[in-house]
């Protein structure tokens, strides 16, 4: 069986969480899956591996917000060029949330990786929320099956985009545990780590404040922020993004993960630092219970006092929140994902 994966609206180190399901999915595939593949690649990424790929350049990808909307909008409108590379196969997959071009042939699913604009509708533009209703809305209605990450995200598929339960496949993602793993050399230190760019939703504010309380009783503590660049408060350190290697090394060093996200659709880094042995303190909204479950200290995250208690219970007693982290994050793992999606696209070509 021939499978494409379109990966057309693919910006890196832009996409974030998304960039990291299709990359690694496409490198799962590569190890274990059963089907025939095709990648169809932007012109702007050509380091996607796992699998055969070619680019396509009649699709004008773009790094800037303005030049990714008039590609899109320009595909979804008139992409006969970009379909016509899909002859032949027997099923198509497009990961990250929109279907650009639309198909009628083959048979194809869309991943719809979260829904923050209908759940969190106050973190949108007017216009940003019509756009994603408009492209949410044909993908899923072209789409023969709908993916997403969590069952959480499944049930707000059915309920906000009318998708038949029947139609609809929550598949977790999973972690490279050949990176992400424990080094019990590495001691650790006293700080708290986030990574997090500065988008409302992931309630950097909130933090800022409970982290205040935080160095009143420890007065040494430090927060350290990846991938952020807004403004923050004495005793909290900023590197930007950082590398892959960096991070795991921050994991590993890092006193507890602090993870205050007001809505994810999945959240793969709690798991991350529960796989390097961080005790994980986490947001008890979305999808985060069902990916934690009982592994990390779960709080309010529009609370700030929830947020200081579930904080200091961590760094009080981390022993039990690491263990059970690591056995948590391994069952957790991207051969598992990419099975169940070669699960998915035999159904499509059925």
């Amino acid at each position: 069986m021939r499978v494409g994966l379109s990966l057309l609206t693919l910006v890196p180190r832009i996409s974030g969480g998304s960039e990291t399901y299709a990359r690694e999915l496409v490198r799962a595939l590569g190890r274990v899956g059963r089907h025939e593949y095709r990648v169809f690649l932007p012109s702007i990424t050509d380091d996607v591996d796992g699998l055969p790929a070619e680019i396509v350049r009649e699709y004008r990808a773009s790094t800037s917000l303005a030049g990714r909307i008039a590609a899109m909008s320009e595909a979804s409108l008139a992409g006969g060029r970009i379909r016509r590379r899909f002859a032949g196969l027997d099923a198509l997959h497009f990961p990250l949330t929109a279907m650009i071009p639309r198909v009628s042939a083959p048979p194809a699913a869309t991943t719809v990786l979260d829904l923050q604009h209908e759940l969190l509708p106050e973190f949108f533009s007017h216009a940003e929320r019509a756009y994603r209703r408009a492209v949410y809305g044909w993908s899923v209605r072209r789409s023969r099956l709908v993916l997403t990450i969590s069952r959480h995200a499944a049930e707000a598929i059915v309920e906000r985009l009318g998708v038949p339960e029947e139609r609809v496949r929550p598949i977790h993602l999973g972690i490279d545990h050949e990176t992400f793993r424990l080094d019990e050399g590495v001691p650790r230190e006293r700080f708290l780590l986030y990574p997090a760019r500065e988008w409302p939703h992931k309630n950097h504010a909130r933090l800022f404040d409970a982290f205040g309380e935080l160095r009143r009783r420890h007065a040494e503590l430090e927060l350290v922020l990846t991938s952020y660049a807004g403004p923050a408060p004495e005793g909290v350190r900023t590197p930007g993004f950082v590398s892959r290697e960096e991070l795991v090394g921050l994991y590993r060093r890092a006193a507890a993960l602090v993870f205050p996200s007001l809505y994810e659709g999945f959240g793969q880094p709690p798991l991350e630092a529960m796989a390097c042995g961080c005790p994980v303190a986490c947001s008890n909204v979305a999808s985060l219970p069902e990916v934690v479950g009982d592994a990390a200290r779960l709080f309010d995250p529009r609370s700030v006092e929830e947020i200081v208690e579930a904080v200091g219970d961590v760094l009080a007693d981390p022993t039990p929140w690491q263990e059970r982290g690591i056995r948590r994050a391994a069952a957790f793992t991207w051969d598992e994902t990419a099975r169940r999606h070669d699960e998915a696209y035999a159904e499509l070509a059925a």
